[in-house]
């Protein structure tokens, strides 16, 4: 089994690809900020394993992906000694044997290159990637796999807990889209506001994107609030949850 850990600034992410069946499987996460993190990290993935009856001996390589190097060296340590594996850290050299480009390699967050190389590894055209995390960011690819431009926008849950966090009067509400976009009471106000809104943004977004380039392309979204926006659903031409786990995965074996 190989194993993609992927460190954000929310969560770091543990999934587990089954070579045989070639799928993901047994996603699981930890808080990246949890001021327990370390032991956590020591807590819940042998608890993980044990639970599912999975020997850390199956597992035979291991990719790792982070935009929260302070937590690095941690889970680097805790890979050698629990599994018995070096990690592969993806970094800026990593980039160098991909089909993918980017003109400034040591800016770009590796989550964004790990999307990038399962989304033009899947479609081989010209595609913009909409990553529904922390950020909400826009990673545009031509068709000959260069990134010619990326776009970040605080995120949906980065939104709400900001006017959440800020106001004394406004209570902390569910992402789930609202009939209509005129609120009939506060929560109703907050989710219409944010939704409606950023429904609006992710739309006029991509069309910026294309009249500037003169261009379209193919749309896929990803992130765990890819699928919150449900007007969006004809925007996007596919949503999957799992690509940056790919590229990961993809990186990772163009590097071994």
């Amino acid at each position: 089994m190989f194993l993609a850990i992927d460190a954000g600034n929310s969560n770091v992410v543990f999934a587990l690809y089954d070579e045989a069946s070639e799928s993901w499987k047994n996603h699981f996460r930890i808080d990246t900020h949890s001021s327990k993190f370390a032991a956590q990290l020591h807590k819940k993935v042998p608890m993980y394993f044990l639970e599912h009856g999975i020997s850390p001996s199956d597992i035979k390589q291991i990719g790792f992906s982070s935009v929260v190097p302070e937590i690095n060296e941690q889970i680097l340590h805790f890979c050698e000694n629990y599994f018995g594996t070096q990690p592969y850290l993806i970094s800026p050299a990593s980039f160098q044997k991909l089909p993918i480009k980017s003109l400034r390699p040591n800016e770009i967050g590796t989550d964004l290159m790990c999307n990038v190389m399962a989304g033009y590894s899947k479609v081989r055209k010209a595609l913009i990637i909409v990553d529904f995390g922390t950020a909400l960011t826009f990673t545009v690819v031509n068709a000959k796999g260069e990134i010619i431009g990326v776009n970040i926008v605080p995120g949906l849950k980065t939104a709400l807990n900001s006017l959440f966090q800020n106001t004394s009067k406004l209570p902390e509400v569910e992402l789930k889209m609202p009939a209509s976009a005129l609120g009939q009471n506060t929560i109703h106000a907050i989710q219409a506001g944010i939704l409606y809104g950023y429904t609006g943004l992710v739309k006029g977004m991509l069309e910026s994107i294309e009249n500037e380039t003169q261009q379209k392309f193919q749309i896929i979204a990803t992130g765990g609030l890819s699928s919150v926006l449900t007007p969006l659903t004809e925007v996007f031409e596919e949503i999957d949850r799992n690509l940056t786990l790919e590229g990961l995965r993809l990186i990772t074996k163009a590097n071994s």
